[in-house]
């Protein structure tokens, strides 16, 4: 499946954007809010997401190509997994990952959780970027089990302050949206 970023556009206004009064995780207030998980969990959504971010991964120019792609958990797992799946179509044997929001308290006790390995190279994945602190979060962890971040991919910027904030941390950002796209 191609990316149609219009065809996602729509998605997202049916079944993702609402309007009225809502706590942000950030713990900001907003008049709108966008749960992209009734995009990244829907059939259509899924697949324009994974491949308009897989493309843009893969058109880092000149650039390493990451072996692995994952993000915080819950919000990443959905992109995570597709994307996996869309690479596996093209024949590239991209690895996903999970981080969790806090390490187990049995097994391993691990915060990374995937077939992954340190000194691989990884970019992070997120749905909505507001702040940026759940991609910083995943890319920290994700450094601290010694892989390589290249940069943060997201399906939507909500243009408030994320970006500059993901920047700062020394890493880049590219969506698919901003919510520009929706005014």
């Amino acid at each position: 499946m191609q990316y149609d970023p219009e065809q996602l556009k729509a998605l997202v206004r049916k079944h993702a954007l609402q309007f009225g009064n809502f706590t942000l995780a950030s713990g900001k207030q907003a008049s709108f809010y966008l749960d992209c998980r009734k995009v990244t969990l829907h059939p259509q959504g899924a697949n324009w997401i994974a491949a308009g971010l897989l493309d843009r991964i893969l058109s880092r120019s000149g650039e390493t190509k990451p072996q692995c792609v994952g993000g915080l958990a819950i919000g990443a797992d959905p992109i995570t997994a597709s994307i996996v799946v869309h690479a596996g179509q093209r024949g590239l044997g991209m690895l996903g990952f999970m981080v969790r929001k806090e390490a187990k308290t049995h097994g391993t006790g691990k915060l990374v959780e995937g077939p992954v390995e340190p000194g691989m190279s990884c970019v992070i994945v997120e749905d909505v970027i507001t702040s940026g602190g759940s991609a910083l979060k995943a890319a920290e962890s994700a450094k601290e089990f010694g892989l390589n971040v290249l940069g943060v991919y997201g399906v939507i910027d909500r243009l408030e302050g994320g970006r500059q904030a993901i920047q700062q941390a020394g890493y880049s950002l590219d969506t698919l949206l901003t919510i520009d796209d929706f005014r």
